[in-house]
């Protein structure tokens, strides 16, 4: 493989510096994080993609919530919110059904709630990335094909019981991707979220999937990867996060004494992308300007993680 060296070590100073920014901000230090312009003007995701909002939310209200579960509604629920991926559809439909669970599930009802929504000119997803909106259940409206996807998941094809019964993440990965609306990226995002769980316990790094701005950023970091897969370059960062961290002399804090996965160094080359656009803009891809001013919020977050992380006392 050869590396565009000035991008491939861009990579691991936008790691570094994220997580710098991450840890001022929990150590509750006041602001400007980072001399770093690009990254106090622009919306950047952690370093590690489970300190990101959403994914934060996600263990405390979905999944380690207080209370209990079967693990078929643990699955369904996950999935549930993740195909909106965004807190506030998640609160509209508690607010109206007390919990969500498989028992309690009502397309009809679930489709009235959403419908009144939009039409009240609320936005039901996120659009942090754009989940598939054809038509392949039948219905004009995105919201009710995915309502009927959960339907022939969860009632019909009983797919909760088949991802317990998964050995490997990449076993689940297929079962989910298998299905109408969900590509390869939806289907890695998932099982990722369903193994913060306790309802399975998967190894994390056996297996990783290039999203579409993982693509664009290993595109400005390797001029040519050789015969290494997109998935291969993504494990080889993965490997030599230490010795490269140690090489350009970067103090970079983890949580706890848990690396950057897999998952984590996907996300940071579609990181990367984003930060070349306004670093070195005559490198050009598909996407020319990031869409997100950073915006900072009020509410401080109170980080949790997977209990079989380890890492809760940070």
């Amino acid at each position: 493989m050869q590396k565009r060296q000035e991008v491939y070590d861009l990579y691991w100073y936008f790691a570094c510096e994220r997580q710098n920014i991450f840890w001022q901000k929990k150590e509750g230090k006041q602001p400007p994080w980072t001399k770093d312009s690009i990254l106090q003007t622009y919306k950047f995701c952690n370093s590690y993609r489970v300190n990101d909002r959403v994914s934060q939310y996600l263990l405390k209200n979905v999944i380690y919530n207080g209370k209990k579960y079967s693990n078929n509604d643990m699955i369904f629920r996950i999935i549930l919110f993740k195909l909106f991926n965004k807190e506030s559809t998640w609160e509209l439909l508690i607010s109206n059904f007390k919990d969500i669970i498989l028992s309690t599930f009502n397309f009809k009802e679930y489709s009235k709630i959403l419908e009144q929504a939009i039409s009240n000119g609320i936005k039901i997803y996120n659009d942090a990335y754009i989940s598939c909106a054809n038509k392949a259940f039948g219905y004009n409206r995105k919201h009710d094909n995915h309502l009927a996807l959960l339907n022939k998941m969860f009632n019909e094809d009983k797919i909760g019981n088949k991802i317990i019964k998964c050995k490997t993440m990449e076993e689940a990965f297929n079962i989910i991707k298998s299905y109408p609306l969900i590509g390869n990226f939806m289907a890695y995002q998932l099982v990722t979220d369903i193994n913060y769980s306790e309802v399975v316990n998967w190894q994390e790094n056996e297996f990783t999937v290039a999203g579409p701005g993982s693509l664009r950023g290993i595109k400005k970091c390797f001029i040519d990867k050789g015969n290494m897969t997109n998935e291969d370059i993504i494990r080889y960062m993965y490997e030599h996060q230490e010795e490269e961290f140690k090489r350009l002399n970067l103090n970079f804090r983890p949580i706890g004494t848990r690396k950057l996965q897999l998952i984590d160094c996907q996300n940071l080359f579609c990181e990367l992308d984003k930060y070349c656009r306004e670093a070195i803009p005559n490198l050009k891809s598909n996407r020319t300007k990031i869409k997100k001013k950073y915006n900072p919020k009020p509410t401080k977050i109170e980080y949790i993680y997977p209990p079989k992380w380890h890492i809760n006392n940070l």
